[in-house]
């Protein structure tokens, strides 16, 4: 008994420090999105996406509406969106994208990770050509849904390629076309689980479990930091 109560402890420490780390992170790409488009939903598809990923990972709902409440104040903090380009250990290759008040700030904890690792910042840019950019969406199987009809009905949308898996489908197209997609969706009436940018490598490289326990190190610590908001890597 007293084994499995520290387990389910253990597990439920986990889940927490999880959520502690994931919410900042949502609650910052829905501010940013208000103050970009404006804080309706219905009228900002960047808002709509951000808010979905949010109720996706069980945030609160007066965690969404205080997020948006606050890039209506004048005291909103004025995010800068930057990219780092970098190489970790065993050359993998890594691509982290960030949002911060402080950029001094930012690049110096980058930095700090990826030497810390063995590896090093690369000029920007540098990576750019290793990875597409692509929109992404997650949504779950509704009954009856011909995939191969919506297939073919959100060609015109910019949709590239989908992907049925247990249940669960991906729709994959430019990033350009991420609003047109994201209003296809909307129009069939189609509930969205996840969307978002994603950036997925040209070339993905295998590596070893050894080499994999190294790299993960590194990738924790970029994943902590509250300034970064997505990280990418061309592990296959």
């Amino acid at each position: 008994m007293g084994r499995a109560f520290e387990y389910r402890r253990a597990a439920k420490e986990k889940r927490w420090d999880k959520m502690s780390r994931i919410f900042p992170k949502l609650a910052k790409a829905i501010t940013m999105a208000a103050k970009e488009g404006g804080g309706d939903p219905d009228m900002n598809a960047s808002l709509r996406s951000a808010i979905q990923n949010a109720k996706a990972q069980n945030m609160p709902k007066d965690n969404i509406e205080s997020a948006i409440k606050r890039a209506e104040g004048k005291d909103a903090a004025d995010y800068t969106e930057i990219n780092y380009e970098g190489k970790g250990p065993h050359g993998v290759l890594v691509f982290v994208e960030c949002a911060s008040d402080n950029t001094t700030r930012t690049i110096a904890n980058v930095k700090h990770y990826f030497t810390k690792q063995g590896g090093a910042l690369v000029p920007t840019s540098s990576l750019e050509f290793m990875f597409n950019r692509k929109a992404v969406f997650q949504f779950e199987k509704p009954e009856g849904l011909d995939v191969e009809e919506l297939e073919f009905e959100l060609i015109d949308a910019g949709l590239e390629e989908i992907i049925e898996n247990e249940g669960t489908i991906y729709a994959y197209a430019d990033y350009t076309n991420f609003g047109s997609m994201n209003d296809a969706f909307d129009a069939k009436g189609i509930e969205i689980d996840k969307a978002n940018l994603q950036r997925i490598p040209t070339s993905p490289v295998e590596f070893s479990d050894d080499q994999l326990e190294e790299i993960e190190k590194m990738l924790d610590k970029l994943e902590e930091d509250d300034d970064v908001q997505a990280v990418f890597t061309n592990i296959a």
